[in-house]
């Protein structure tokens, strides 16, 4: 192997503003084979160095990485099944046509909700018009969503279209509420990663810092936007709106981590698959882990990802059997199930401002150019 070219890419990535830096790691066969830290952990208001125990916003990687996880876990436990109407836990959700909605529906994004509604301009509109001081990041404000997403009608009917869904995700972080009696990232802390051993794998609960007057060493953190209704440059606190203002822990976004977790976490989940770990059954992450064929046009599985037919973010050279997902920061994972390989990109391309776009057509160069490295692109 030689990783000579992914340099290249990365440090040219760097030059052209794709992102002020990235982490990358690359494993194979349950070996680290690549683990490269390149460019900027900031740069306003000043330039500071990145390094590969940066911690990251993972936006969207929550989804796969915490929500999922504990709903596999519950499915284990028999919990719940994924066939469950989300209504037998919810009544009031059975409203505006959902009462047949499931699980299933909701982590394969074909639930027919929408996919994204501005929650936290509401959160805000009752702080100044209600006099509701110190709403936004509070249990009540999280309260007051959940409520507003029971009420939410459908855009098409459960099971007939795929649409990717903040809002599916923000439900099915509910659930795992309502079932373990926990908050979200009290279950996801005391089932996945305090046993795994992924102390910096978590959600920043905003309400609690607050609370109890704790700091973070910002240093350790990749800063995200410069927020221009929070108007400062977020640093260890979430960047994605809706999560912030139900205080930082939210089924759809809020975990952060260094490269080398979200690696510890993918290992694990791959062994599982392959039968090789008893943190979950084989028979339940191969369940989840495969594409969900009654969905015209779906490429997903449940809570995961697979390679688009064309213009894929993981490129030419991923089997068909991989399973992945992006976030809206800079993140991305890419498991190739039949090579036993993974990719994880972590960066803050949103820093300082969220219409930098241009990972978008950097990330399927940049797998393409690790796998002819890895020289496993004969294989497919």
């Amino acid at each position: 192997m030689d990783f000579a070219a992914v340099d290249r890419a990365l440090h040219t990535a760097v030059e052209q503003g794709v992102f002020p830096g990235a982490v990358v790691l690359v494993n194979q066969a349950g070996t680290v084979c690549y683990r490269k830290a390149v460019g900027y952990r900031s740069l306003e208001p000043e330039r500071t160095p990145l390094s590969e125990e940066t911690i990251f916003d993972l936006a969207s990687l929550t989804k796969p990485l915490a929500t999922t996880v504990a709903i596999m876990l519950m499915v284990k436990e028999q919990k719940l099944r994924l066939d469950d109407c989300v209504s037998r836990f919810f009544p009031n959700f059975s409203m505006q046509g959902k009462s047949h909605l499931t699980f299933r529906h909701l982590l394969s994004h074909s639930s027919g909700l929408p996919a994204w509604r501005p929650y936290y301009q509401e959160i805000i509109n009752r702080e100044v018009h209600e006099g509701k001081v110190g709403l936004t990041s509070t249990r009540s404000a999280r309260e007051f969503i959940y409520t507003q997403l029971q009420r939410e009608k459908l855009e098409t009917p459960p099971g007939q279209k795929a649409v990717y869904s903040d809002l599916g995700f923000m439900m099915l972080g509910a659930a795992i509420e309502d079932i373990s009696g926990l908050g979200l990232d009290q279950y996801c802390q005391e089932k996945i990663f305090r046993p795994l051993r992924l102390p910096s794998l978590t959600f920043i609960n905003l309400e609690l810092m607050r609370r109890h007057k704790l700091h973070l060493l910002l240093d350790r953190y990749a800063p995200t936007e410069r927020c221009p209704w929070r108007k400062r440059i977020l640093c260890a606190e979430v960047h994605d709106d809706n999560t912030y203002a139900m205080g930082g822990v939210a089924g759809h976004a809020g975990l952060f981590s260094p490269i080398d977790e979200v690696d510890r976490l993918v290992s694990v989940l791959s062994a599982c698959y392959r039968g090789e770990h008893s943190f979950l059954p084989a028979e339940v992450v191969r369940e989840f882990w495969t594409r969900q064929e009654g969905v015209p046009g779906s490429t997903w599985c449940l809570g995961w990802d697979t390679p688009s037919p064309q213009r894929s973010s993981a490129g030419q050279f991923f089997s068909p059997h991989s399973v992945g997902h992006l976030g809206f920061t800079g993140t991305s994972i890419w498991i190739d199930l039949d090579k036993q390989m993974h990719v994880i990109v972590l960066s803050n391309r949103v820093h300082p401002r969220r219409e930098n776009d241009k990972i978008q057509a950097f990330r399927p160069v940049l797998h393409d150019t690790i796998m002819q490295s890895a020289k496993v692109v004969s294989s497919q």
